[in-house]
């Protein structure tokens, strides 16, 4: 049976270390490794980038869908994914969800992986 991961919580931004600095332990390293999983995927890198370029600076679940090519329950599953590793946040507005990037969120992921990638 295949083990399951920890539930931590993901909702602030990455708060360690840099991984370059040296060892990191071992609650450090599940925080990184939980939020690359959630971005491990063609579709949700893709989700990032349309939501990270977006004019708005939001997006609508049924746009980026039909963006993408693929079906709205489809791609609610993977912006939640998203969410729940805080890289993004949504807000319900009637009848259509918005999401919109946390920049902060992946900026300090960015820095844990390398302290001199980001500005």
């Amino acid at each position: 049976m295949p083990k399951a991961l920890p539930v931590i919580d993901m909702s602030a931004p990455v708060c360690c270390r840099p991984v370059a600095a040296g060892p990191i332990d071992d609650a450090a390293a599940l925080e990184v490794a939980l939020r690359l999983k959630a971005i491990a995927d063609p579709v949700r890198v893709k989700l990032m980038s349309l939501l990270l370029t977006s004019p708005r600076g939001e997006e609508n679940g049924g746009d980026l869908a039909t963006t993408v090519g693929l079906s709205e329950s489809t791609v609610s599953h993977h912006l939640t994914q998203l969410r729940n590793a805080g890289l993004i946040e949504s807000e319900r507005r009637g009848m259509n969800t918005l999401h919109r990037p946390r920049r902060e969120a992946l900026t300090a992921l960015c820095t844990v992986l390398d302290p001199n990638c980001c500005p």
